[in-house]
């Protein structure tokens, strides 16, 4: 006795739209700030600033010392002022200095200058006073090289980046990992954030508009952030089972029909 051909087709249209289904993320759970007052006519102020990141030990800071005299001046750097050493990340990280555990740098001729604890600002006028017992009128130029986060999870190319301007926000750390996926769960972020304590931790929302005047927007040296997946994915990983399934019923309901047909 054959299974009618009307059954058989209807019970293969219902297995199709439930994989589809099954597949698919709602669109609501894709939209940053769906909730905001933002309008066309003008822009909506939102007061949040970055906050003044003060060095910490393990930091990488760059420090040029420059002088009308600049043979005398090359005794003070790691590297002459003249070099055509090629520009990259290694070579940056070379000719830097690395903040001890104790919040000191060793430069050439000086000796050791506490930097740690105070804004790169701040790091520049120590490093000043220290170089004008030596030299007059020098130019101090000082740069935290080693301001890198790292961008894991649900997001289409996760990795380590570097900031080089010494500001970044959430929305830019992941704009460099390619953005979330679709199935990246936007309210339910983890960023790691390093202090003197240890390791902390907070949930970033990116669909709450707080999140524009948070303290956690703006993103500092060392920072993590880890995009936890939405369960849908979780379900998806099942989709690819139930389809194989699918298929395989679709072609012994196809074989059903071509012999009731032929019958």
């Amino acid at each position: 006795m054959f299974v009618s051909s009307n059954y058989a087709g209807r019970l293969c249209l219902l297995l199709c739209v439930v994989t589809l289904l099954c597949s698919c993320v709602p669109s609501k759970k894709m939209i940053y700030f769906p909730d905001t007052n933002f309008n066309t006519e003008e822009l909506t102020t939102i007061h949040n600033k970055a906050g003044s990141y003060k060095l910490q030990p393990q930091d990488i800071v760059s420090v040029r010392i420059k002088t009308l005299d600049t043979e005398s001046s090359e005794y003070f750097n790691l590297q002459p002022n003249n070099s055509m050493l090629n520009v990259n990340q290694l070579s940056v990280y070379l000719n830097s200095y690395s903040i001890d555990s104790e919040g000191l740098i060793m430069l050439p001729e000086i000796g050791a200058v506490k930097v740690g604890g105070f804004t790169v600002a701040e790091a520049q006028d120590k490093i000043q006073e220290a170089v004008g017992v030596y030299l007059n009128k020098a130019n101090i130029v000082v740069k935290l090289v080693s301001f890198k986060i790292t961008v894991l999870g649900e997001v289409k190319h996760p990795g380590h980046f570097y900031i080089y301007n010494n500001q970044a926000n959430v929305l830019e750390g992941l704009g460099m990992a390619g953005d979330l996926t679709d199935f990246g769960n936007r309210g339910n972020i983890t960023l790691l954030r390093q202090t003197e304590q240890g390791v902390g931790a907070v949930l970033i929302d990116l669909k709450d508009p707080k999140l524009l005047s948070s303290e956690f927007f703006y993103l500092q040296p060392n920072d993590v952030l880890y995009v936890q997946p939405l369960r849908a994915k979780a379900r998806r990983g099942n989709v690819g089972t139930f389809s194989t399934l699918s298929v395989l019923f679709g072609a012994v309901s196809t074989t059903i029909l071509i012999l009731n047909y032929l019958k």
